[in-house]
């Protein structure tokens, strides 16, 4: 393994804040950072700020000028080597006469997969690759997810009272959380790329699913409900335009309850499978076809209990209000079958806990097997 020197460590830890900046922004793309360094001296730096725009390399390299020749690059991804939607990056880190390129992580992308490094090195370029790679795997998690599995990143999000309910035995639960959890909550949906609910939430709560104040991204709007049963007066229906409503039914939904949705302006999206599990695989599937990045789930019990289930819930959002409602027939966030024993329990990885007005918000992401300890927030470094 190639040992790298502080100064190199310090640059890409820079180059992965900056990376961050693209959250909502870049999405299907990945989010990359890059620092030009001199030695210790930053030059320039960059990051993809917008899906199509320049990519962190060509933005750090247009900064940089002609002080670019002869320093190195950092970035946290692969520069790309093929057209897509902007001209290739190395052809630019080629022509900037840059020394060296230092790179965190590999691309996946069927159309890199290490050619970018390859063609780097067949210019005469020293390429050193894995600075910080578990760093940068972490940011990269989303994409990579789309990239392999082909499906969305699911953010699952609930709030709930000290006793674990998110709504009491009648279904009351607006509001079990104050405004600064709710800010929150809104700054989330404004940066995933769909929303998902069950019919359920939207029959007892009707919620609108729009981030407000707007974000960086609009959310299509998403609801399972088998049967079609959802009524024409629901604000998503009058709302149908802005963002889209997108309806998950089954392929046994009778056609008299879909065409007025439909007509309504809601896209219907079938599944064909029997089964709760088969039908949810089978959205998450065409989300993934959709290449949409990120989904926040914001079902209830069921709904996150079924994806639980299946293991498809990849991160958390919390917030637990300092109150108590009691009760055998109040609702908990997570349904379903469940774990058997506490050993199987699904663990959080590095939670991060923090006040958010009275209440305590906690997110991390679920520890997987296939993930393991490759997926470490950006700082957590065992070097």
């Amino acid at each position: 393994m190639t040992s790298f020197p502080l100064v190199d460590q310090s640059h890409m830890r820079r180059a992965l804040e900056l990376a961050r900046r693209g959250e909502g922004h870049v999405e299907p793309n990945p989010m990359v950072g890059c620092v030009i360094a001199d030695g210790p001296q930053i030059v320039a730096e960059g990051w993809h700020q917008q899906f199509g725009g320049p990519h962190a390399e060509v933005v750090a390299i247009q900064a940089a000028g002609t002080r670019a020749a002869g320093t190195t690059l950092y970035v946290t991804l692969e520069p790309c080597c093929h057209h897509g939607k902007t001209p290739p990056c190395t052809d630019q880190i080629i022509a900037a006469h840059l020394a060296r390129v230092v790179i965190s992580q590999q691309d996946p992308f069927d159309e890199v997969q290490g050619q970018g490094i390859l063609q780097l090195r067949e210019a005469g370029l020293q390429v050193e690759s894995g600075l910080l790679s578990a760093e940068a795997s972490f940011v990269l998690a989303p994409y990579e997810k789309l990239i392999h599995q082909r499906r969305p990143w699911v953010l699952a999000k609930w709030a709930m009272t000290l006793d674990g309910r998110i709504a009491s035995r009648t279904g009351s639960s607006q509001w079990i959380s104050g405004e600064s959890s709710r800010e929150v909550a809104h700054a989330l949906r404004g940066r995933v790329d769909a929303i998902l609910v069950g019919r359920r939430t939207v029959d007892q709560d009707d919620p609108l699913l729009t981030a407000r104040p707007p974000g960086p991204r609009v959310s299509a709007r998403h609801i399972v409900d088998t049967q079609a049963y959802m009524s024409q007066g629901s604000q998503k229906v009058r709302t149908v335009d802005a963002p889209p409503v997108r309806i998950a039914v089954c392929h046994a939904a009778p056609e008299d309850r879909c065409r007025p949705l439909e007509a309504a302006g809601c896209q219907l999206i079938r599944c064909q499978a029997d089964s709760q599990a088969e039908r949810l695989t089978q959205l998450l599937d065409e989300l993934g076809r959709r290449k949409m990045t990120n989904l926040l789930v914001e079902g209830g019990g069921q709904l996150l209990g079924a994806l639980f289930d299946q293991k498809s819930i990849d991160e958390v959002h919390v917030f637990m209000a300092p109150k108590l409602v009691g009760g055998e027939a109040a609702r908990s966030p997570i349904l379903g079958a469940g774990i058997e024993s506490i050993d199987l329990a699904r663990q959080i990885d590095q939670p991060v806990v923090q006040r958010c007005g009275d209440d305590v918000y906690i997110q991390g992401r679920v520890k997987s097997e296939e993930r393991g300890a490759g997926s470490k927030e950006p700082g957590a470094s065992d070097e």
